[in-house]
């Protein structure tokens, strides 16, 4: 694996050089900071209850987000990239973060095997991109065996979440579905990069009292009310 270490205001970080033309590696690659208004938001208002975090690529939000978390709490940090996963736990080493519980999968609907899409058409490398493949072309070389876990599944219940941030490139609907008992129970800000279709989003999550708040980057807020 090629990698290059790389320090911003939050931490150090393992940058897969394989994926260093994407936005989030390039930032951090330069010393900057991706998403800062998420990463802000999430800090500000985790509470005194654990973050889910899908989609953490090589561990671009952990540093920030394993400090803002109350004592007790943890961050349940999730990356279906094989390579992104070994990066983000080199990072996890880097800053000494002991509340982080990664683990190497997609969420979904139910627990299933996957297949995920780790390049472009012309074989460069997705990064933080990569996504499951769900139907439609994909090229053969580029598609990655991984599991399919449903938050409700991995999260006990006897710990409150109180967000639950999904980038998980297209597959948002999906992961909020093996998620619904914990949204139930919990309440949890959502943060969401893909906002599910209108007629399932206003059955499974406004019906419970969610509205749809600010823009964060390219995220949506939807908060309990």
């Amino acid at each position: 694996m090629r990698c290059r270490i790389a320090y911003n205001r939050y931490g150090g970080y393992c940058v897969p050089l394989s994926s260093q033309h994407r936005p989030a590696a390039q930032a951090v690659l330069g010393g900057g900071v991706y998403e800062p208004q998420t990463i802000e938001y999430l800090s500000a208002r985790c509470g005194s209850g654990d973050i889910v975090h899908a989609g953490t690529y090589f561990g671009d939000f952990l540093p920030a987000l394993s400090k803002s978390v109350a004592d007790g709490a943890c961050v349940w940090a999730f990356e279906p990239n094989e390579e992104n996963y070994r990066c983000a736990l080199i990072t996890l080493a880097i800053n000494d973060l002991h509340n982080v519980r990664m683990t190497h999968a997609a969420l979904g609907a139910e627990g299933a095997a996957g297949e995920l899409i780790t390049t472009d058409a012309g074989g460069r490398a997705l990064g933080g991109g990569s996504r499951l493949w769900t139907e439609g072309p994909a090229a053969v070389h580029s598609l990655q065996s991984v599991p399919v876990l449903a938050l409700d599944d991995v999260i006990p219940t006897d710990r409150q979440v109180s967000i639950i941030h999904l980038d998980v490139e297209g597959y948002e609907e999906r992961a909020l579905m093996g998620a619904l008992r914990t949204i139930e129970r919990c309440r949890p800000t959502l943060v969401l990069e893909t906002v599910p279709e209108r007629s399932w989003l206003a059955e499974s999550i406004l019906a419970l009292g969610y509205r749809i708040g600010p823009k964060l980057h390219l995220n949506t807020v939807l908060k309990f009310e």
